[in-house]
This record gives C-alpha cells, sequence and structure tokens, in this order.
C-alpha cells in the first residue's frame, strides 16, 4: 500500500512539472545538435572538455547580438575545437 502512494505522487509531481522538462529537454538537444553530433568523444576527459568549451562559447558568444563587423578589420577565434568561430574586429 505504502509503494503505491509513492508511485502515485510521484507520477502528480511529474505532471506538474511539465514546462521544467521542457527547457531541460530543449537545452540536452541543443548540446547534442550543436556539439556532440559534430565530435568523436574517447573519455570522460575529453567529453569534459568539449563541454566546457561549448558552455564557454555558449555564454560568451552566441547569446549576445553583435554589430555586424567590417570586413577588413576581422579577426577569426575558433571555439570549440574550431567547430565555432567567434570574430572580433582588430584594435585600429
Amino acid at each position: 500500500m505504502l509503494l503505491g502512494n509513492v508511485e502515485f505522487q510521484h507520477r502528480h509531481a511529474a505532471q506538474l512539472h511539465t514546462h521544467a522538462n521542457a527547457y531541460a529537454e530543449r537545452l540536452i538537444g541543443s548540446i547534442r545538435r550543436e556539439c556532440l553530433d559534430h565530435v568523436i568523444v574517447f573519455h570522460e576527459a575529453g567529453l569534459r572538455r568539449i563541454l566546457k568549451d561549448y558552455f564557454e562559447y555558449y555564454e560568451r558568444c552566441r547569446t549576445h547580438p553583435i554589430e555586424p563587423p567590417l570586413l577588413r578589420n576581422v579577426i577569426e577565434i575558433p571555439k570549440v575545437g574550431g567547430l565555432y568561430h567567434l570574430y572580433k574586429r582588430k584594435a585600429a
């Protein structure tokens, strides 16, 4: 009887938090599609390094809009092992 009650409570709590699950699923899907589908991971340390680079790129570069650079003053900086690139203007 006690286990059946716990199972019911778990199902009820999961139904109340369906929107929170959507945010997590979207983040995990973005990580998979934009990063992990393009690399081969051989060990845990390599996965941690790739994910650390991707999260740094995601937080610092991707989320902030920038104005279009002039082509003659652009520096290309590879991110996430060259999978993505950050473009910055050269100092004048």
